[in-house]
């Protein structure tokens, strides 16, 4: 007897050997290690957290292939961590055509690490050529501005890496580059607006010609006769704005007022899709090329979010609802935004006096998250 219970140690103590010596070998091998955990009175295996810095490097992939009837689109994003998830799935889609990806400075993101992010980002899906550049890195009216500690985290992209672009960002400001490419556009371009809306009010805006050659302005923001997620997060007391359209309200105002076609994909649509614990799973063993495998990166590190159930596909959503528009269902409504200071500043609001907008309220998860990971890891025909 007494053998038998040395030998069952040994195996549990070799077992445990294993277990901690292997563990930055799997991470490697882009797997995630396990320790014994124990409390003095129990013990449990338990998943280990992962060191960004130990995951192998990335190397460029080939670049996606594009139909030939494929639709020019400007990406217009704050380079928080679901728009780098967006822009890879855009990257990915074979009948998207990115042409341009526009930083706004008024986001999370500052603009020297967002055109950086994106970039590399250009890069890693086999589209260094793509031209990027920044816009202004205050709101057109105000103050508001995203919490310091999000904007360190995606400026150091949470602690992850990506292969370096040798490329330069355009000359051109933002607006400068989406109104030269609106204008010498042969055929009608989408803007897939990703963050606050101030690059697209000073281009659009500013010249209402602009909205001849534009095939849809799909727009990721606001609540609409849902909470927002403002005030929660900076504990003052709006119940009502989203953080896209209250960083800078004014800006929203006037794409609103003065921009044709736009879909909406407020929170009403996104709070349907949550990512997932099961999503994380299943993404971790389906992950074929580099975008998927970066995208997994991220989602590793906002495991604890996920977990909490906070963390949303706000931007993969928006970015699929305009590539799929029948994932989604949509309401034609008349919405105007709240500018002026005080509990509504940043609401989207439903009104008589508003411009007609395609406001999409609903999502179906399912058929997204199979879209989403299908596109990252080229399986479209």
């Amino acid at each position: 007897m007494k053998r038998k219970i040395l030998i069952i140690m040994l195996s549990l103590l070799a077992i445990v050997s294993l277990l901690l010596l292997s563990g930055p070998l799997l991470v490697r091998l882009g797997l995630r290690p396990y320790y014994i955990q124990s409390d003095g009175e129990s013990i449990k295996i338990v998943r280990a957290s992962i060191d960004p810095q130990a995951f192998p490097s990335l190397e460029p992939g080939n670049p996606a292939f594009l139909k030939e009837d494929a639709i020019p689109v400007i990406i217009d994003s704050d380079m928080a961590g679901d728009d780098w998830m967006a822009i890879l799935y855009l990257l990915q889609h074979p009948d998207v055509k990115v042409i341009a990806i526009t930083v706004t400075g008024t986001g999370e993101a500052h603009c020297n690490p967002g055109i950086r992010h994106a970039l590399d980002l250009l890069l890693l899906a086999g589209r260094p050529e793509v031209p990027v550049t920044c816009g202004r890195s205050i709101p057109l009216m105000g103050d508001h501005a995203f919490p310091m500690e999000w904007r360190n985290a995606v400026d150091n992209l949470f602690d992850l890496r990506l292969p370096r672009n040798p490329n330069q960002p355009s000359n051109d400001s933002a607006p400068e580059l989406i109104s030269h490419l609106m204008r010498e556009a042969d055929q009608r371009i989408h803007i897939i607006a990703l963050g606050p809306l101030t690059n697209i009010a000073e281009a659009l805006g500013a010249d209402a010609s602009l909205n001849n050659n534009l095939k849809m302005l799909t727009i990721m923001g606001g609540a609409v006769d849902v909470p927002g997620n403002v005030g929660p997060t900076l504990n003052i007391e709006n119940q009502y704005a989203e953080w896209n359209i209250y960083a800078d309200p004014h800006a929203a105002k006037v794409v609103f007022a003065s921009v044709t076609p736009i879909t909406l994909v407020p929170l009403n649509a996104t709070c349907s899709a949550p990512v997932t614990m099961n999503f994380y799973k299943q993404i971790e063993n389906d992950r074929h090329t580099s975008a998927a495998e970066f995208v997994y990166r991220i989602l590793t590190q906002r495991e604890n979010d996920i977990q909490q159930g906070w963390y949303f596909f706000w931007d993969p959503l928006t970015a699929a609802i305009a590539t799929d528009e029948s994932i989604s269902s949509f309401q034609d409504l008349p919405l105007v935004v709240i500018e002026e200071e005080g509990p509504d500043s940043g609401r989207t609001l439903e009104s008589k006096n508003g411009q007609m907008v395609r406001v999409a309220i609903w999502a179906d998860t399912d058929r997204f998250e199979n879209l989403f990971l299908d596109t990252l890891n080229g399986r479209l025909p």
